[in-house]
């Protein structure tokens, strides 16, 4: 499932990193702790490799 946004991509990289025990989860807030918590590797690294060019900094509220 590829980020709709950059901030989105942003944050599947740092739950990705905590899952692998790059970083420590407990520093994760926000949409990177629910992230964490609810994808399996294999989806962060999905999302979090996803091209950031033409994609908006934040996805509208709303939209899906």
């Amino acid at each position: 499932m590829p980020a709709k946004s950059q901030a989105q991509q942003k944050a599947a990289g740092a739950a990705l990193a905590a899952k692998r025990g790059e970083t420590d989860p407990d520093h994760l807030a926000g949409a990177a702790k629910s992230m964490y918590a609810s994808m399996d590797e294999q989806e962060l690294d999905a999302m979090a490799s996803t091209d950031r060019k033409g994609k908006p900094e934040h996805q509208s509220k709303g939209a899906s």
